[in-house]
């Protein structure tokens, strides 16, 4: 049974995942190395909170409550050592991961499940660094966590019946859709997403259409709530990056090598929305979507 999850990283995706465990009365541990980046997280999802309380869907009570649920740590020992379930959401570098599953064997209980919110590193490759690879897992949350239903349950080569089947029902029980899927480059949200959004950016690259022109007729002639380019600057133009070379890399196939013009921007580091500029300026309390001077068409 799990009742005490620890959530290792406090960014966009480690806070969404720990609002949605607080919000179900889980107790959480959200781990960080920076105590700073800690209270970030915090003021985030208390901001997050109250737009449920603005939108009906939650009550004041119920923030007080969850906020309670939530103890910070900068130490992974620490904060794993009486947890059922780990939930790892750090920057995506196999390297990073690698050593974080290292630790996470070394320190959390044996009974703990160890899964990774990676949206394209291979589970199996993580749970080969541990001693209890039928406990390893991919829950992969989708962006925003509280909001998004998806969930793919990466199954790696470990992975046993029982462990896929409590995080199964575990996601249900947090109100969303888990969707089993098997441990290959992108699983399958990102192996068919990013070529999409690369294509674009070479769609873009080559001259055939700006970049509210190619968002423009994906979001109308496909029905797209948001167009590939807008999307990569949502997602980050680092992680599109990352996550196409792990296609590129484990495929071997040149269909899926990043577009130049993405390797560039990342490079000079225009990142989209977490450095306030992509293929859009972003401009704090403003929703208008400008495009970048650099893709302004004369």
């Amino acid at each position: 049974m799990i009742e005490a999850v620890s959530i290792i990283g406090s960014g966009t995706m480690g806070n969404g995942i720990c609002h949605l465990f607080a919000q179900y009365n889980f107790k959480v541990n959200l781990i960080d190395v920076s105590q700073d980046a800690l209270n970030k997280a915090l003021a985030t999802i208390s901001r997050n909170f109250d737009r449920q309380i603005a939108k009906g869907t939650l009550t004041d009570d119920q923030k007080i409550q969850a906020l309670e649920k939530i103890t910070t740590y900068t130490s992974i020992k620490e904060g794993v050592e009486n947890a059922d379930l780990v939930v790892e959401a750090a920057t995506e570098n196999l390297d990073l991961k690698l050593n974080i599953f290292r630790d996470l064997d070394q320190y959390a209980p044996e009974h703990c499940i160890l899964a990774s919110n990676t949206s394209s590193i291979s589970i199996t490759q993580i749970a080969a660094v541990t001693n209890r690879g039928d406990k390893v897992i991919g829950m992969h949350f989708m962006n925003p966590v509280p909001v998004m239903k998806l969930v793919e349950v990466i199954r790696g080569y470990q992975s046993s019946d029982e462990t896929t089947a409590l995080i199964m029902a575990l996601s249900i029980n947090l109100d969303k859709i888990p969707v089993e899927v098997n441990d290959y480059p992108g699983f399958v949200a990102n192996r068919i997403l990013m070529p999409m959004i690369n294509e674009a950016i070479y769609t873009l690259y080559e001259g055939v259409a700006g970049v509210y022109e190619i968002d423009t007729v994906m979001k109308l002639g496909m029905a797209h709530p948001m167009g590939p380019l807008q999307l990569a600057d949502f997602i980050g133009l680092d992680i599109c990056l990352a996550i196409l070379k792990v296609l590129h890399d484990g495929f071997g196939n040149p269909k899926y090598a990043p577009c130049p013009l993405l390797v560039n921007m990342v490079n000079a580091g225009y990142k989209g929305i977490k450095t306030d500029e992509g293929f859009y300026r972003y401009t704090a309390g403003s929703k208008d979507l400008i495009v970048s001077e650099k893709f302004k068409r004369s």
